[in-house]
């Protein structure tokens, strides 16, 4: 089947038309922006340059979670924030199938990343003798490769059903991005059928995921009860911050990929803060609630220190 779109490039309405709001959203939007790549960035050198941290599966995954968010905001931050610079936004039919394309990648891996995560620290509370045992560097490497390939299936799944579509009338997205849903609505032909069967795939598979993510944070936390008051301390504080990730991470995926298509009206706030804010936060959840982190960054930015004296 071939696309039939005759549209080579699509409206984007953005958050507001008001001059005034664009201008708030601009400086808001790219500071926000800058803090995210930072504070993501500045997770991953840091445990990059820390062997300590390299050489433990959960603060690799943690890396590979902060480069994922970095990725994630760069696909859309920088066009909205472009934009907001324009009275009239628009990206073309190829750019608006890329960026849907690296919004549903990032998106899918990281899922599989925070699942991850949550196995981790299940064999490492609930099965610390055989930890090294099986959270060895092979099963990491299956896990991150499994985490890559899901997304990009995902992904690629997304992006063909939606190429396929014809788009031959209005070219207007009532959206800041070109997301699945609005684009839907826009094409020349009855998409109920493929709107259903992505809320029944992309939203199931969330609510499914979720759900088995806080059981196992459930057995987890249930567990504690065999530790010491100390061991109790440092688990809670780990578990705390992922827990807080995957909410932050979760509720908005179910929010936005569980209701009917044709419902929009607050979809552009919560993907404001899927998109935008989640990512900024989730360094600073993990930064500030992790000692080992914290210690790392005082180290590498006194190292960084010292070079720039000797020079």
């Amino acid at each position: 089947m071939q696309n039939q779109s005759f549209i080579t490039e699509f409206v984007i309405l953005g958050l507001s038309k008001n001059p005034s709001i664009q201008k708030i959203v601009f400086v808001v939007f790219l500071l926000v922006y800058i803090a995210t790549i930072v504070g993501n960035m500045l997770i991953v050198v840091t445990i990059l340059c820390s062997p300590a941290l390299l050489g433990s599966p959960m603060y690799s995954f943690l890396a590979s979670l902060s480069f994922l968010e970095a990725c994630l905001s760069s696909a859309i931050t920088p066009k909205m924030i472009a934009d907001s610079l324009y009275e009239r936004k628009t990206i073309s039919y190829k750019g608006c199938m890329i960026q849907l394309f690296a919004e549903h990648l990032f998106g899918g891996v990281e899922m599989i990343i925070l699942t991850s995560m949550a196995y981790d620290r299940y064999v490492a509370i609930c099965k610390p003798l055989h930890y090294s045992s099986i959270m060895n560097w092979r099963l990491c490497g299956i896990l991150m490769v499994v985490a890559w390939s899901g997304g990009f299936l995902h992904s690629i799944t997304v992006v063909l059903f939606t190429f396929q579509l014809p788009y031959c009338g209005p070219n207007v997205i009532d959206h800041f991005m070109c997301d699945l849903y609005p684009l839907l609505d826009l094409a020349c032909t009855d998409t109920h059928i493929l709107g259903l069967l992505m809320v029944a795939t992309t939203g199931f598979m969330c609510i499914i995921i979720f759900c088995l993510l806080l059981v196992s944070y459930g057995i987890i936390l249930f567990s504690l009860r065999k530790h010491s008051a100390e061991g109790r301390r440092k688990a809670l504080s780990t578990c705390g911050s992922h827990i807080a990730v995957v909410v932050l991470f979760f509720v908005p995926c179910i929010f936005i990929n569980t209701r009917p298509p044709s419902v929009f009206s607050f979809d552009k706030l919560v993907e404001t803060f899927y998109t935008m804010f989640t990512p900024l936060l989730n360094p600073l959840i993990y930064t500030f609630r992790n000692k080992e982190v914290k210690n790392a960054i005082r180290k590498m930015w006194k190292r960084l220190v010292l070079v720039s004296d000797e020079k």
